[in-house]
């Protein structure tokens, strides 16, 4: 008997959805419809490939209908909770793009799947769950693949249940479809098991950590990658694989609060292959994340890269998002996260990640300043753990405005116009082999592969690797002063300062190997230096992974006991997440900052705003 649908359904059903897609490409391509960078590139790319399919020596073609026919199912499926529940699903723009794309392109030798693998890093509240759930119920019931085994991965079972538990309960919504493709259900609508198909023992089920052995999964949906601690669900999956014809990998996610994990590897990818750096024709990638040169500041940027607006997310959920952002700073970072899918690290993050990644500098060569001076810190925490060797230069002076502190209780905060000097740094770290090897540590291996981390023999750091390293500095470039704290540093120290020498300082004979305690009284201030330039883009790093990472692990900690003069200083939510480079920065800002004693922070202060800034 042929269900009833209104009138509505009725248009929906019958949508050209292949065209649909295509038009949208274009209008974001040609600026019709504003974009962020990653989703031009994606549309691009798709205009690109549909060129070339009429050339035979292209491997790939499109097909329209399957394109549709991948469409119509999901909006043949039910709302499961909210205002909407029972209705029709309405696919969005970049929903129907989605599914076109990975499903329409074909194979030219064997008619089978182009894409093996799909990403979409979205905000929060865009309808990941629903892309994730309606993949998995197409695949067990449309794809064409008798035995298809369908597993919804994901690092918690309350994580796998928020893919799997919406395509459990659909299915029990429609007896029609039940009837239809043979399928049962096993478990209950709180606590659901299975999704199968007697005829040919194809199943759709959750998987918490690793397959089961022996999984041959035809798709694997993994829900919020940012959470798993290694790759290993990923990898079990993709090596189980081996003997389907056209699988699929599907990660929707948002990104995370720690770089460090292989989600965001996985980002990184996606985002060369959007770029054209990296080909991989068998990769979709559809990634919504604010641009750089975008305004954080701007409730239109957050509009922009969220592409349901006013769809699964309503207006006053996404402005109070963005009203706790502009006045929470504590918030701050972890809302860019949420809803700008921004990496940002820490949740209550010291720095502004936005802003030190507009510092970051990928054309920056030690080599451009041969001859120059500069300052250098050491941060060596433990011989087991990781070293950071910061190297600071100054670059061009600058005009820049600083904002002054509040005098005297007045409402209005003044600006006054500064020149100082550009900070330009470079960050090298140091790891014990053995350490680097240990579990949990895949991020340090990776960085140590491509050349971030200089990876020492031995279960100790072994300190000549940084001496003669700074021998080589400084040979090129004479190290003004090297800052250093003492904990770790005695014999390393003395050794350097033997031929690193002395400075005469107002009249006195001074080692150039400089101890900085870590406590708050001497880290505050040039904590705060280091700050403000990175918000007013005033200094300007090399690129290294490493370094972003331990820069979003960074929260600000207050002194105790500090009377009416507030000190901070750096510190860490957990030991897991390193912040040295960060240490060894503020370090080498206070040198380079006492050194030239001229436009520091607190140039053309008067005497009470000096006394009110060291309150702040």
């Amino acid at each position: 008997m042929k269900e009833k649908v209104n009138k509505s359904q009725s248009k929906v059903a019958v949508r050209d959805y292949a065209a649909i897609s295509h038009q949208w490409c274009n209008d974001i391509v040609t600026g019709k419809i504003p974009a962020c960078l990653a989703v031009k590139q994606a549309c691009q790319r798709q205009l690109n490939d549909l060129k070339k399919q009429s050339d035979d020596s292209y491997p790939y073609y499109f097909d329209n209908e399957i394109a549709n026919r991948r469409c119509r199912f999901s909006e043949y499926l039910p709302h499961v909770k909210g205002r909407w529940r029972g209705q029709k699903l309405v696919l969005s723009p970049h929903q129907i793009f989605f599914r076109c794309t990975v499903w329409g392109w074909q194979k030219k030798s064997n008619h089978k799947r182009r894409f093996r693998t799909a990403t979409l890093f979205l905000p929060r509240k865009q309808g990941k769950s629903f892309d994730g759930a309606d993949t998995g119920l197409y695949s067990l019931v449309a794809d064409g693949e008798p035995g298809a085994e369908i597993y919804s991965g994901a690092s918690t079972e309350r994580q796998a249940l928020e893919v799997f538990r919406p395509a459990w309960q659909m299915v029990e919504m429609m007896p029609k479809f039940r009837e239809k493709f043979g399928v049962q259900l096993s478990g209950t609508p709180k606590n659901p098991t299975s999704i199968y198909k007697l005829s040919d023992m194809s199943r759709f089920e959750l998987v918490i950590g690793k397959p089961p052995d022996g999984a041959s999964p035809h798709v694997a949906i993994i829900d919020e990658y940012h959470q798993h601690a290694t790759s290993e669900q990923l990898d079990a999956m993709k090596t189980g694989q081996g003997a389907r014809e056209q699988p699929l990998i599907l990660i929707v996610t948002t990104a995370g609060v720690d770089t460090s994990l292989p989600c965001y590897d996985e980002y990184l990818r996606a985002m060369k292959i959007l770029e054209g750096s990296v080909e991989d024709d068998s990769y979709f990638a559809l990634i919504y994340v604010i641009d750089k040169d975008m305004d954080t500041t701007d409730f239109e940027s957050w509009k922009l890269v969220n592409p349901n607006y006013l769809v699964s997310i309503d207006e006053d959920f996404l402005k109070g998002a963005y009203n706790e952002a502009m006045t929470i700073t504590s918030k701050q970072n972890i809302n860019y996260c949420r809803h700008l899918n921004l990496w940002t690290n820490a949740g209550v993050g010291w720095v502004n990640m936005p802003k030190w990644l507009s510092c970051i500098d990928k054309s920056l060569q030690i080599s451009q300043f041969k001859g120059q001076n500069c300052y250098a810190a050491l941060d060596l925490a433990s011989k087991i753990d990781i070293c950071a060797l910061v190297l600071l230069f100054e670059g061009e002076e600058r005009k820049t405005i600083r904002k002054l502190p509040v005098i005297n209780g007045d409402d209005k905060q003044e600006e006054q116009e500064v020149t100082i000097s550009e900070f330009i740094i470079f960050p090298k770290f140091y790891l014990p082999e053995e350490t680097m090897n240990l579990a949990g540590n895949e991020h340090y291996v990776k960085w140590a592969k491509d050349g971030y981390i200089t990876v020492t023999p031995g279960a100790r750091t072994d300190f000549l690797y940084i001496e003669d390293d700074l021998k080589a500095v400084h040979a090129n470039n004479p190290i003004i002063e090297l800052a250093f704290d003492p904990r770790e540093a005695t014999y390393l120290i003395n050794n350097i300062s033997q031929w690193l020498g002395s400075q005469w300082v107002d009249g006195k004979e001074q080692s150039r190997c400089v101890e900085i305690n870590q406590g708050p009284a001497l880290m505050s201030e040039p904590m705060k230096e280091l700050e403000a330039r990175i918000y007013d883009n005033t200094i300007k790093c090399a690129y290294n992974p490493a370094a972003d990472w331990m820069m979003g692990n960074v929260v600000r900690k207050q002194g105790r006991a500090t009377g009416p003069v507030k000190y901070y200083y750096p510190a860490k939510e957990r030991e897991a997440f390193k912040i040295d480079f960060c240490v060894a920065a503020i370090m080498c800002v206070a040198r380079a900052v006492n050194g030239t004693k001229k436009h520091g922070i607190y140039d053309n202060l008067t005497r009470e705003q000096l006394i009110e800034r060291m309150r702040l």
